[in-house]
């Protein structure tokens, strides 16, 4: 079985992540992602997509203990480059991505979210970004994408301190478009895809086309040096102590070097 379950129903592709015990973006996962993705275009049918994560996670997560196969700064870099392409080709989707999240979305799972066009949350959910807390930092685009939503000084204070938001938080901060009690998470990202897809696609098409005009040229040249900065955080040793530490569910020792 993929890590990843495409189910098409009322013209809505919903694509729900299973990839236990965490949801973990893993490489497979966003290899089987891009696949869907395609999958979905050939669809003519669909007008609006649906993420969303099985069992206790909307996604908690980078695969971190993935991360230790790679040896060399560019090989970081050409991770988070090739997580930024993909989340990129999410975000000029010309069908409207909705993130149906409950449980958690950290990390690369926030940076997926992000990425997706509207965020549908439950009140307890976890969002935030703890990479620094591993010593390393966002490489999916996170340092550019959450300040959009949150404002500067939120996202210095998210990112800093690796501690998570809630649902309700994400909210009032603009992170979320909705939130609702868990057990109706289901039924709203239902009803919002389901009210997108009762539209007629040529608009829809078009609407997906104009709206990225609205972000700057700056943030391609950010995401850019994000993933240079990626790549030289994880040749440190602080980032070996972090990543170690969190494998060994114990508390970093950091060295500053």
């Amino acid at each position: 079985m993929g890590t990843l379950a495409l189910n098409i129903e009322s013209q809505v592709a919903y694509l729900t992540i299973q990839s236990p015990p965490a949801n973990a973006l893993s490489s497979t996962l966003l290899n089987d992602l891009a696949h869907q993705l395609d999958e979905v275009e050939a669809a003519e049918s669909v007008k609006a997509v649906v993420i969303k994560g099985d069992g206790k996670f909307f996604s908690a997560g980078a695969d971190i203990k993935e991360f230790t196969s790679l040896q060399q700064a560019s090989d970081y870099e050409s991770l988070a480059k090739r997580g930024q392409e993909l989340f990129n080709r999410i975000e000029h989707f010309s069908i409207p991505v909705i993130a149906s999240i409950h449980g958690a979305a950290l990390g690369g799972g926030l940076e997926l979210a992000m990425a997706c066009h509207i965020r549908i949350v439950t009140e307890n959910t976890k969002l935030g970004l703890p990479e620094i807390t591993l010593g390393i930092i966002p490489g999916f685009a996170g340092t550019q994408r959450l300040p959009h939503y949150v404002g500067t000084a939120k996202a210095y204070e998210m990112i800093l301190t690796g501690e998570p938001i809630t649902g309700t938080e994400a909210y009032s901060f603009g992170l979320a478009n909705k939130v609702v009690h868990e057990e109706m998470l289901e039924q709203e990202t239902q009803r919002l895809a389901e009210k997108i897809a009762a539209k007629g696609k040529l608009s829809i098409k078009q609407v997906m086309h104009l709206l990225p005009y609205a972000k700057t040229k700056n943030f391609d040249l950010a995401i850019e040096e994000e993933a240079r900065a990626f790549g030289e955080v994880f040749g440190t040793e602080d980032a070996k102590e972090g990543v170690q530490a969190f494998i060994e569910k114990r508390k970093p020792n950091f060295q500053d070097r």
